[in-house]
């Protein structure tokens, strides 16, 4: 039975039981109603491959001057973003965009705003090499690390191979996979607690769903978003492309990826840009129908919103917040 368990979890013959314990898979919560995220079958979720992950995303010596972690831009008090308009990395450069939050990335199939990566191991690697995030060789990062404790041991447990690039790519992405979100009262609600939400957030969600303003056209399914990309009408004119800097195809001026709602409160500020500070400013937009851009959605169109029915959308909003920390690794 013991070399059957070994087998199993990958574990060495040679290892005792640390090697078994190693890699035993990641006990992952997942909220109720939400599939079983996808997970690649060369990166499975292992206690150590998390734990290492987790390591690794506050490990500040990923940025070529030993300032910025990934964790630095995404902050778990803030649901994985950074609280600033634009990003800034090493020596407070500037970067292009918001950052975005880390809740639920097990879900998506395109990364940033514009979707340029397919998989989260390959998006590891762009902040960090990224001159005006981490400015740092990947390779570089791993072979000053990779005779360090306790990524020396750690990096044998997860993966049996010293820490490199494919390493660090890999235990990134195992450990964003883990951050889930979906326990919020509105969570609760729809489980049936009818005390979870107020008459005032119920009215809201009503008001989301309503034809007239059509939020769940695109907010919509268990992540609030059809991870899809929109042009919202934000300018006239686009500074940053979006999704065109992709395709390079003039239609897709000005598409950025819906971002989940989850958490939307402590997510400010907003859109691709962080422009606009508060959700007051987003709800008005969206009721203005936005910018007559050719790109422009035509899920896109103004809306009236009496004082009460607003700040009932804003209840409601308020009310997708996470009411547990959406890190579940100790």
């Amino acid at each position: 039975m013991l070399l059957a368990a070994l087998a199993l979890m990958g574990g060495r013959r040679d290892g005792g039981m640390e090697q078994v314990a190693a890699r035993e898979p990641f006990p992952l919560q997942v909220p109720a109603g939400f599939p079983a995220p996808p997970v690649p079958d060369d990166n499975p979720l292992t206690l150590a491959s998390v734990r290492l992950g987790k390591a690794l995303f506050h490990e500040a010596r990923l940025s070529r001057d030993g300032t910025l972690s990934c964790a630095s831009c995404h902050r778990a008090g803030l649901a994985f973003t950074d609280g600033r308009p634009i990003s800034v990395g090493i020596e407070e450069r500037v970067g292009l965009r918001n950052a975005p939050s880390l809740g639920n990335v097990a879900y998506h199939t395109a990364f940033f705003r514009d979707g340029g990566v397919p998989t989260l191991e390959q998006q590891a690697i762009a902040p960090i090499m990224e001159p005006t995030e981490m400015d740092h060789d990947i390779n570089v990062a791993a072979a000053a690390l990779a005779d360090q404790e306790p990524y020396r041991t750690m990096s044998q447990a997860a993966y049996g191979k010293p820490l490199d690039a494919w390493v660090i790519t890999r235990a990134l992405a195992s450990y964003q996979r883990t951050l889930l979100s979906g326990w919020s009262r509105w969570d609760r609600w729809r489980a049936g607690d009818a005390t979870a939400l107020t008459a005032a957030e119920v009215r809201g969600w009503e008001l989301f769903n309503s034809p007239a303003l059509g939020c769940s056209a695109c907010h919509t399914g268990f992540d609030l978003s059809d991870h899809q990309f929109h042009n919202v009408g934000q300018y006239m004119e686009y500074a940053d492309a979006g999704r065109a800097r992709i395709t390079l195809r003039e239609e897709d001026t000005g598409k950025f990826k819906t971002p989940s709602l989850r958490n939307v409160a402590r997510t400010a500020p907003y859109m691709h840009d962080g422009s606009m500070a508060t959700l007051e400013e987003v709800v008005d937009h969206f009721a203005s129908g936005g910018a007559p851009h050719p790109a422009r959605s035509a899920l896109m169109r103004n809306f009236v919103l009496h004082d009460t029915e607003r700040a009932d959308l804003l209840a409601f909003l308020q009310a997708l917040n996470d009411e547990r920390n959406m890190d579940q690794v100790p």
